[in-house]
């Protein structure tokens, strides 16, 4: 069981571009997709997952370490720049975690090459606009206040409290500011959401996917996982009960069950 102080980073050349990669666990690899605030941290659920799995988060460019790559203008180019990676490191088919943008990010990369993965588990990703309610506006309050707003209860959700409570650092609130703009350069206009992407992941097929929601998700309302059951082909959908957009964090042990017997 791996834990924070034994993750290691390792930087790649993909093309022109600089991708950082942090690694930790031992036995077969899982792809980890960060959000759109990039990686929170090494919490519970990655140390439980990783006495089994080697977890691979690559810094997403223009998130934490890895630099922008200018050319990446959405988040289908980016979609495509990771697929690229995976492929150049021999690691597909891959299982994949993707986390709200990294939700959306994994959906782009199956629509395009399904191949790229063995399973799939998608907790609450953007990616599709919500039939009822509207997604999260990231940019209309601070970085705190969206991060607090994305759990349903803060106070009884003691590692969120821990990872952004009252003592964050100078350096991560401007890691939040750059991750905000490049979610801008990526997402902006539609905002967090692909129209096509539904149509597209009809179109192929999709690996046995896990779509996880929190019934009280206030960031992606959860009408949207009938919409991403409903596109792919091969997906069931688990809901977990006054849980808001951070299921890993709020409910983790269920999370966690759910995870490994999926990705067994």
């Amino acid at each position: 069981m791996a834990t924070k102080e034994s993750v290691q980073e390792t930087s790649y050349r993909i093309g022109a571009d600089q991708l950082y990669v942090l690694t930790a666990g031992a036995g077969k690899p899982v792809l980890v997709l960060h959000e759109e605030l990039g990686f929170p941290g090494w919490m519970k659920w990655n140390e439980e997952l990783s006495d089994r799995r080697t977890l691979l988060t690559p810094l997403l460019p223009g998130f934490g370490r890895t630099p922008r790559a200018e050319w990446i203008m959405n988040v289908r180019d980016l979609a495509g720049f990771i697929a690229r990676a995976v492929r150049e490191q021999r690691l597909a088919p891959i299982d994949v975690i993707g986390f709200s943008l990294g939700g959306w990010l994994a959906a782009e990369m199956a629509a395009n090459d399904p191949a790229l993965f063995s399973k799939m588990v998608l907790v609450a990703p953007a990616g599709i606009r919500p039939p009822e309610g509207e997604i999260k506006d990231l940019f209309k309050v601070p970085a705190l206040v969206y991060l607090r707003e994305s759990v349903r209860d803060p106070e009884r959700t003691p590692e969120f409290a821990t990872l952004y409570g009252g003592g964050t650092s100078p350096e991560q609130y401007e890691a939040f500011e750059d991750a905000r703009a490049e979610t801008a350069r990526l997402a902006w206009q539609p905002y967090m959401f692909n129209p096509s992407l539904p149509h597209l992941l009809e179109g192929t097929a999709n690996p046995p996917a896990l779509i996880v929601w929190g019934r009280e998700d206030q960031v992606v309302p959860i009408s949207a996982a009938a919409v991403y059951q409903r596109s792919m082909k091969n997906s069931r959908v688990v809901i977990f009960e006054a849980c808001g957009h951070r299921p890993e964090v709020e409910a983790s042990e269920g999370f966690v069950k759910e995870v490994k017997n999926f990705l067994q």
